[in-house]
């Protein structure tokens, strides 16, 4: 097959062909993906972060080497076991001059936390009890019970800090069209489905960036993304498709950058309190119906690795991969027969373009789960709709999604938001799982803590809530200019990128 690379029909440029070169002052970049954002408040993200986390700042953050490091909070101690005082950093403002301080943490936390404001990140901090600002530059941190992971929860969104005065007045819908934060990096200009353009701080506190100015451009074409970028007209790319790595790798003006099982794990999920898929029984056949190693093979091309699990090689808590469901249509027929759908049923499958080659692997289970009986219909969600009715629970009962442990790297941010029983992403619930999640998020013993995963697992595979299928790899196309590579947190921090020497 002969894929044409073409962009006259997308109708404007992506930018200009000295974007990378930059000149003295600064780089002027432009990073393309599949999709534009919804909104740019990162307490109530419904997407990656890559775009809020260059305007906002946390506590704590990642350096290069993606070790835990001073960010607003120049230090952090456990005081008691459910007490954690940070220390702040002074002379901090935000970029409309409200000064960052204690107060301004308690609120963007005490904003998430509320239940009113049915944050669809709330999972992630609800270990928290209480944020009080001690002083203007200490905060102390009360949880529920003892949570060993709270400087590791204070180092992604919904954590970053936003102004108290200017988030209050104008409100959480304005707030998200036109951000404040304290950041290396401000709003320029948003083209709702376009593009959004971002610009340096000038009174940032830290180091200056040698990127200046940074526009998101929304381009859905995977082949038209590779063209930008080797024609000079994008400089970094996201979510480059398998069949494309050859074209970059061998280009005189790009590079590839492979993070090895950096993507999301996507699974096939199901809305277990729905029929038929209410019944265990069904759940593991359509796992034994599924040929996960046939799709990572012949449609991933090798861009994935199988798993069963949502806990990856990166995340604190694994322990190698626990023994799932073998392929086996017969075993699967049985199943469905002995849970009373002999000639099996008809489902909807909804899925979502976010992951690789989506609808060619929605289909290729389609025609699996049609060999033993089930006939699904795929139904491809426009990316804006799918972001609202999935954390509501709006979409079909048996859905595709994808889960990482992001920039935590524990078990915790992995598994605890889409299997607790009555968190946003989750459909599935077992008081016994509910308990050791709970239990995980509050034992300091870091053995227990394995113990425990190894044994949620365990029950989670027997329950078959999940088609578990693979975790993708990760792949950016970068302009030989830059200096930059993939993270294995999937961030895309902007003081980062350097140009080539």
């Amino acid at each position: 097959m002969i894929v044409v690379l073409a962009i006259a029909s997308f109708g404007v440029r992506f930018g200009t062909a000295e974007a990378a070169s930059g000149d003295a002052k600064g780089l002027k970049i432009v990073i393309a993906r599949p999709f534009d954002i919804v909104g740019l408040d990162p307490g109530f993200l419904t997407e990656s972060a890559q775009v809020v986390d260059n305007i906002f700042e946390t506590l704590v953050r990642r350096n290069l080497d993606e070790k835990l490091e001073p960010g607003l909070a120049l230090s952090w101690k456990q005081l008691d076991d459910t007490t954690w005082e940070f220390k702040l950093r002074e002379g901090v403002t935000f970029t409309n001059g409200e000064p960052f301080n204690a107060e301004a943490v308690k609120y963007s936390i005490d904003r998430v936390l509320d239940p009113a404001n049915n944050a669809p990140t709330r999972s992630y901090i609800t270990t928290v009890k209480e944020v009080k600002a001690v002083d203007d530059t200490t905060v102390h941190v009360i949880t529920n019970a003892p949570d060993p992971l709270i400087p590791i929860r204070f180092n992604r969104y919904p954590t970053e800090v936003v102004p108290p005065k200017y988030a209050g007045e104008v409100g959480q819908e304005k707030f998200a069209q036109n951000p404040v934060g304290t950041g290396p990096y401000k709003l320029k200009n948003w083209d709702k489905g376009s593009s959004v353009t971002l610009v340096i701080n000038e009174s940032y506190w830290g180091d200056k960036p040698e990127v200046e100015e940074v526009t998101f451009k929304a381009i859905p074409e995977a082949a038209t993304r590779v063209s930008a970028l080797i024609n000079g007209e994008a400089d970094i790319i996201t979510a480059v498709p398998p069949e494309f790595r050859s074209q970059i790798e061998d280009s005189s003006t790009a590079k590839l950058s492979v993070v090895e099982r950096g993507g999301n794990t996507v699974y096939v999920g199901f809305k277990t309190n729905v029929s038929p898929f209410d019944n265990v029984k069904v759940r593991q056949a359509l796992n034994h119906a599924v040929d996960v190693d046939g799709i990572v093979k012949n449609i991933l091309q090798g861009a994935a690795v199988a798993t069963n699990s949502l806990i990856g090689p990166k995340d604190f808590g694994y322990a190698g991969e626990p023994e799932g469901y073998s392929y086996d249509p017969e075993k699967a027929r049985k199943l469905l027969s002995d849970a009373g759908y002999p000639n099996g049923f008809e489902a909807t499958l909804d899925t979502v373009n976010w992951y690789m080659k989506n609808t060619d692997v929605a289909q290729a289970i389609a025609e699996q789960l049609k060999q033993v009986g089930v006939k699904v219909k795929v139904n491809n969600v426009e990316s804006g709709v799918y972001r609202t009715i999935v954390p509501t629970g709006e979409q079909s009962p048996m859905y595709t999604l994808g889960w990482s442990s992001t920039n935590t790297m524990d078990a915790d941010a992995a598994i605890f938001a889409v299997l607790r029983s009555g968190e946003p992403y989750s459909t599935y619930g077992n008081p016994d799982v509910d308990a050791l999640l709970d239990e995980s998020r509050s034992s300091s013993d870091q053995e227990r803590r394995r113990q425990i995963y190894a044994e949620i697992q365990k029950r989670v595979i027997a329950d078959a809530p999940r088609i578990f299928l693979y975790q993708e790899n990760t792949y950016y196309g970068v302009s030989k200019k830059l200096d930059w590579k993939g993270r294995t947190d999937g961030s895309l921090p902007l003081r980062t990128i350097k140009r080539a020497e």
